[in-house]
């Protein structure tokens, strides 16, 4: 058996019940509270007694891919530099490179320099991603009391699924298209 060289690559759910078989263990391990790190998942393989542990990164990869693969969306791996140009933070980001450098310059981005270039810290970049998604989420959440308005029937809980949703597709259309 050879590894697979670090590609990109996309894979499309296939219509089987196996992925529904593992969405269900992985859920119903969650629902039980079993779902938390120090829980421990294995990769069997074909004889008896062939396994390993898999971590907790792994664990959390596999989830968010059958999840995708559970609503019939096709699933993009991409390898990806721990240290990354201006270039490739804005494409991560899904915004432009000036204001990557505009966002650096005013400290919200951790940075070093290499020469003259800046080089992002892979976590560095996840983690202001996540601070802003918090951010705007709270905003939404905020607005709350304006959207009852509209009426009884408004669930601010369903609508930030649907935008959460709405800004995945949106993320890989960008990914897709920057490409």
């Amino acid at each position: 058996m050879s590894i697979t060289p670090l590609t990109q690559e996309t894979y499309l759910p296939e219509a089987t019940d196996q992925v529904a078989e593992v969405y269900d263990f992985l859920a119903a391990r969650e629902a039980a509270g079993l779902g938390t790190p120090q829980t421990r998942y294995f990769l069997a393989g074909a004889q008896a007694g062939e396994q390993v542990e898999l971590p907790t990164e792994v664990y959390r990869v596999l989830r968010q891919v059958v999840e995708a693969m559970r609503q019939n969306l096709a699933v993009t791996v991409v390898p990806q530099r721990r240290t990354l140009t201006t270039q490739e933070a804005a494409d991560l980001l899904g915004i432009s490179r000036p204001t990557v450098i505009k966002l650096l310059d005013e400290s919200k981005v951790a940075y070093e320099r290499v020469g003259t270039h800046r080089r992002i810290a892979l976590k560095d970049l996840l983690a202001f991603r996540e601070q802003r998604r918090r951010e705007q989420y709270a905003a939404l959440e905020d607005m709350n009391p304006g959207l009852n308005d509209v009426g009884d029937d408004v669930d601010i809980d369903v609508m930030l699924e649907d935008l959460k949703r709405v800004r995945r597709t949106v993320a890989g259309r960008r990914r897709a298209g920057s490409r």
